[in-house]
């Protein structure tokens, strides 16, 4: 027979040491581990010693324990940070608690950015890079291979621009925002152009289409880039946004936060899946059929990318939103089309959906961008979410964003080995 659940604490009620361990069912040292892990927050006792716990983070932790005890599927074991900024439930995404996809629709990716960071709204903000930013930059990005991927271009743009900025250890709130505006455009310029070449002000979707297209856009294309942009500008605690909150967490500056967010931004499961399913549509498109084409992927043994995501049952709002934009892109109807019918055929026996990269591979399919175009589209847009994350764990206690190791090795102590 199962354990009652205990009635609910008193909301207002803070807990010392023993009866959050009471509660918890461990000892009080135990308790002080959950609070080097990041699983529970703690408050000095004013004038004298110990700590308080809030009640309802204690409640809530012992029911995870209760679940993971038990084998139940819940969230048990994973790791649980407070946020602000993203929430994702029912197949939507809030960012701040507003509609992600109509704030996206309704406002460019630069004001997007200002409200994750700041919680207010700057209509026409505009970001900036200083010009000795954008030259070392570029200089660094220049002495790179052609063969180089997108996540290595900017992570070396990020690193050459963080030398050049010598406040870049202020992780005051108002230093990391200036970084963030500053940042972000100077990624964009220090990229190689392969269109009619811009100059370094206006909107940020203006600029990066000159480093991603040779064609020159049309007013729709360029606001599905700008929606795209902010569509994918925050996601929650995705890998690439943990590994940020990492390394804000261990006090490193903006520009190596993001540098680790680039990191893991570059995995075939994460920033470059886009590019997966890019090439799925190209072959498409070329043989007019999707059957053999997917066929041929299950055959290999490879998984049919953008399809399906962990987070929404149903469809990936980002790739509905997409999606809506690029019906207004002359050019985009073949590939809608085609997306379309890889999502109906490879649903036929499971309820699948698309989500954002198989979207982004119709942007950037439809508008004469390569493969890799959708992982730069997709790093950039998410610095602003990771800036976002970063400034926020710079106001938690340092280092609580450190697990603890299950070892499963050889029981010490082990002779020495010959």
């Amino acid at each position: 027979m199962r354990d009652q659940e205990p009635a609910p604490l008193d909301a207002e009620r803070r807990l010392s040491t023993r009866e959050a361990a009471e509660l918890l069912g461990v000892k009080p040292e135990t308790v002080y581990a959950y609070v080097s892990r990041g699983q529970l927050s703690s408050r000095r006792v004013s004038g004298g010693r110990g700590s308080t716990f809030d009640a309802r983070e204690v409640e809530a932790l012992a029911r995870r324990n209760r679940r993971d005890s038990s084998g139940g599927s819940g969230s048990g074991g994973e790791l649980s940070v407070r946020t602000r900024l993203t929430l994702i439930e029912s197949d939507r995404y809030y960012y701040r608690g507003v509609d992600a996809v109509e704030l996206a629709t309704r406002h460019s990716y630069e004001e997007v950015a200002e409200w994750l960071w700041t919680g207010r709204m700057r209509p026409g903000s505009t970001f900036t890079a200083p010009a000795a930013s954008i030259a070392v930059a570029r200089r660094a990005v220049e002495a790179l291979p052609e063969h180089a991927a997108p996540a290595d271009l900017l992570r070396v743009a990020t690193t050459a621009a963080a030398t050049a900025d010598p406040l870049r250890f202020d992780l005051s709130e108002d230093a990391v925002l200036g970084t963030a505006r500053t940042l972000i455009p100077t990624l964009v310029a220090a990229l190689p152009v392969v269109g009619r070449d811009r100059s370094d002000t206006g909107p940020l979707a203006h600029r990066l289409w000159s480093r991603l297209s040779r064609r020159e856009p049309g007013e729709a294309s360029l606001r599905a880039l700008d929606t795209a942009l902010a569509l994918l500008a925050d996601h929650d605690l995705a890998a690439s946004t943990l590994a940020v909150r990492v390394a804000a967490s261990a006090r490193a500056h903006a520009y190596a936060a993001v540098s680790a967010g680039l990191g893991v931004i570059e995995g075939p499961l994460h920033g470059a899946a886009s590019g997966l399913a890019h090439r799925l549509l190209r072959d498409v498109l070329e043989q007019g059929d999707p059957a053999p084409v997917i066929a041929g992927e299950l055959r290999a043994g490879r998984r049919i990318p953008g399809l399906g995501h962990r987070l929404y049952p149903g469809e990936d709002p980002r790739a509905r939103a997409l999606f809506a934009a690029l019906e207004d892109v002359p050019k985009a109807e073949p590939a809608l089309l085609a997306a379309r019918e890889i999502v109906e055929t490879t649903a036929r026996h499971a309820p699948l959906h698309a989500n954002v990269d198989l979207a982004l591979a119709v942007l950037t399919t439809s508008c004469g961008m390569p493969a890799a175009a959708g992982e730069t589209i997709f790093a950039v847009a998410r610095t602003a979410g990771w800036i976002a994350h970063a400034l926020e764990e710079y106001g938690e206690r340092p280092l609580r964003m450190r697990p603890s190791g299950l070892y499963t090795g050889a029981k010490p102590p082990q002779p020495l080995p010959e």
